[in-house]
């Protein structure tokens, strides 16, 4: 009988006894992931060597996690496009909010890899390969060649089965357009489709939440796996800590930075008076870590304190939720993956980091707005490019401090394409922006 094992499993436990009763008492999220994470490290002091009962509790999490992938991403895709009602709107309002979010997700790429490669974060950590024994861990890099290839379906049942995310993004879209041609030639007989498509996203969504609900026990798990089975824990904590500030930075840098710009030049708006307006909607997805929890808080920001209108708010913002999330798609897998190949030593290629910055922009494409969604991002961009999947796990303790930048960043981003978007289609009401409307109602 492995006595120290089950003493380390009974502490996990009793702290999952904890999370639940604090779960009951309605607990903020973000607090209740934050305490797990500061549990787990005594937890995993005390047990140093000796969680191999603990363990898989994370790894079972991780491959939980992985599993809901595919059918999150097909069914958010296609509900966004078939949302549109037509063609013609996808060709322009759905054609100019997808390049918007896609831009700002591509400049978050730039952004994270030039920060990360100039601070040179995990540098000095001399970790190894296989410490998290993971069924799922894969070390060999791709060419460029066998990733643009493995873009194109092969077996649509396949790809789903191994999580082949971009053959599943390409399927989504296809049936998607589809949907639309077919409904204005035969609206009646294609319409049972998009009804299907909107029950299978609730019902899938509300499954997820299941699975994120399941955050802070895992965080404890894995917390508590990092710290024991770490021999030399200073060098490795204070490189994660350096990580969670480099992310808090970038995305403040993103948040602020790169959307001012885009909004004085592209929306001709003060971008002051805009993140004033779009506060409220910041805290809340700084606090819930959902952006598509923050929805009805960003859509109605946009329609009735920045003047963008409904047509185009009730479509980008959500879009946001699924294509460019430059916090979660972006930022946090550029970060995660310099630090990884340099806190394990690996050999990478400036073609190497092309192909990554390639695929963090293209997979931000289905990439779904609640919480957890950075680690299921970070996957699907290391599992194409053939990074260990361990540098996620071993990153995942700070992951949720993390995700509240993140989200937030996401949400500004949606909340600025949506108000340039409704600048470029003249559908940007500057009496509301500049307070004007409120004043003419108000009597002299």
């Amino acid at each position: 009988m492995k006595w120290p094992e089950l003493a380390a499993l009974a502490a996990v436990l009793v702290v999952f006894v904890g999370v639940h009763l604090l779960r009951r008492r309605k607990l903020n999220f973000s607090l209740l992931t934050l305490l797990a994470l500061v549990v787990g490290i005594p937890v995993g002091l005390a047990a140093r060597g000796h969680v191999e009962y603990v363990a898989p509790i994370g790894r079972i999490y991780i491959n939980v996690l992985l599993a809901v992938v595919g059918p999150l991403i097909a069914v958010a895709i296609i509900s966004s496009i078939v949302s549109l009602g037509s063609i013609e709107k996808l060709r322009t309002i759905g054609l100019r909010s997808a390049g918007w979010l896609l831009l700002s997700n591509a400049i978050a790429v730039v952004l994270a890899l030039g920060a990360a490669l100039a601070v040179g974060t995990g540098t000095g950590v001399n970790e190894t390969l296989g410490g998290e024994q993971l069924s799922v861990l894969q070390n060999s890099v791709q060419d460029f060649t066998s990733v643009v290839v493995d873009f194109f379906p092969s077996n649509v049942v396949g790809d789903f089965g191994a999580n082949h995310i971009i053959p599943i993004i390409m399927i989504s879209v296809a049936l998607a357009v589809a949907y639309l041609v077919l409904l204005e030639k035969d609206a009646a007989k294609v319409q049972p489709f998009g009804d299907l498509v909107e029950a299978a996203k609730l019902v899938i969504f509300k499954a997820v939440g299941f699975v994120i609900g399941l955050t802070p026990y895992a965080i404890v798990a894995l917390t508590t796996t990092t710290v024991a089975n770490t021999a030399d824990l200073g060098d490795k904590f204070w490189s994660l800590l350096g990580l969670l500030g480099l992310a808090w930075a970038t995305c403040f840098v993103h948040t602020f930075g790169f959307n001012a710009i885009v909004l004085r030049v592209f929306a001709d708006v003060s971008p002051l008076r805009f993140f004033r307006k779009l506060l409220p909607a910041q805290v809340t997805a700084f606090t819930t870590q959902s952006s598509v929890g923050t929805l009805p808080v960003t859509t109605d920001v946009l329609t009735t304190k920045v003047g963008v209108h409904p047509e185009i708010a009730h479509f980008t913002a959500p879009l946001g939720t699924t294509i460019g999330m430059p916090g979660c798609a972006g930022i946090w897998p550029m970060l995660i993956a310099v630090w990884g190949i340099n806190a394990y030593g690996i050999d990478y290629s400036l073609q190497d980091y092309l192909v990554l910055a390639l695929l963090g922009t293209v997979v931000s494409i289905g990439t779904a707005g609640v919480p957890g969604t950075a680690t299921v991002a970070a996957a699907t961009v290391f599992a194409a490019a053939g990074l260990p999947l361990e540098f996620i796990a071993v990153t995942l303790p700070i992951s949720t401090i993390a995700d509240m930048a993140r989200t937030a960043t996401n949400v500004t981003a949606a909340a600025v394409s949506a108000t340039v978007v409704a600048r470029q289609t003249g559908l940007l009401d500057d009496d509301v922006f500049e307070d004007r409307a409120a004043d003419q109602l108000t009597p002299a």
